[in-house]
């Protein structure tokens, strides 16, 4: 299973989009994504949701990872 920073990677690269421009259509800040894929910091439940129902949309299919 994918930890959540692989996960984030993983989507923003099937999308072929940056960290800036993943971060806008999820409405938080570039710095926030960054961390996430670095394990800086990890999302809180709703941010998780937004995420994933995202990834959902657009066809990402993700194993949700932790």
């Amino acid at each position: 299973m994918l930890t959540f920073a692989e996960t984030v990677k993983k989507a923003r690269k099937e999308l072929n989009m940056s960290q800036e421009q993943l971060a806008r259509e999820l409405h938080v800040s570039f710095s926030t994504v960054n961390r996430w894929e670095n394990e800086k910091s990890k999302p809180n439940n709703i941010a998780k949701k937004v995420f994933y129902d995202f990834c959902k949309e657009k066809g990402i299919d993700l194993e949700e990872a932790n």
